[in-house]
């Protein structure tokens, strides 16, 4: 299986074996950004073979998935309003 994990790569989420292109990134190109599949292997530069396992893995596993992008969205939205704020001045 050309699909991984490794906690000290894109924090653990599954990704093409030997690089850091996940399934969420291939996903998002294929079923929401509507690119063929060999257009996404050609711009992250994988084998076409290694996409269509990617995308096995994501309907496999469509729940893990999709709770992955939602913690993603909330620690982005926790950033995000951080720098938002106005620094505090010091007097």
């Amino acid at each position: 299986m050309s699909i991984s994990r490794d906690e000290e790569v894109l924090g653990g989420e599954p990704r093409i074996d030997g690089t850091r292109t996940g399934v969420r990134h291939v996903a998002a190109r294929v079923v929401d950004g509507r690119r063929s599949p060999a257009h996404v292997a050609d711009q992250f530069d994988v084998p076409l073979a290694d996409v269509y396992e990617a995308l096995a893995y994501y309907y496999e596993h469509l729940d893990e998935v999709r709770e992955l992008e939602a913690e993603n969205e909330t620690a982005f939205e926790r950033v995000r309003e951080s720098s938002l704020r106005p620094k505090k001045t010091i007097q």
